[in-house]
């Protein structure tokens, strides 16, 4: 594929849907109404900062439809999309898979961050989150 393809607008969901899932699967792991509010806040700040085609992906268009009955449901079409989202940037802008990375562990671990510090629980899913980004703790 030739380098720097603009996304289809299917792909920049796929990217979505697995960013903004990452925020909800760590925002679920230690509910709580005020925190939602803090952590929607930290989260979006994590997304604003990135750069190129992952803000393009993740700042325009219509919002994911995520599941809201399971936490098990949500991963089962989060994850996914994190994954495939990593292979999207990597066939047509291999130079923003890192942006995307790092966008997505930010906004989870500002979400984690925003109510009460990280519980055992979001760290969990942080580390989940991080291994179908291909992202291993020394990277940190």
């Amino acid at each position: 594929m030739i380098m720097g393809q603009r996304l289809t607008d299917d792909e920049k969901m796929t990217l979505k849907t697995g960013a903004f899932g990452a925020v909800f699967m760590v925002s679920n792991a230690d509910p709580g109404v005020l925190a939602l509010f803090r952590e929607s806040f930290a989260a979006s700040g994590a997304m604003a900062d990135a750069s190129g085609v992952v803000k393009e992906a993740l700042t325009s268009g219509p919002l994911p439809k995520l599941p809201r009955d399971s936490a098990l449901e949500v991963e089962s079409v989060v994850l996914p999309a994190l994954r495939r989202g990593v292979e999207i940037l990597t066939e047509k802008v291999p130079q923003d898979v890192s942006v995307y990375r790092a966008v997505v562990l930010a906004a989870a671990d500002r979400t984690a961050r925003a109510h009460d510090g990280v519980s055992p629980a979001e760290a969990a899913v942080i580390e989940r989150i991080r291994g179908v980004l291909g992202v291993d703790a020394t990277d940190r």
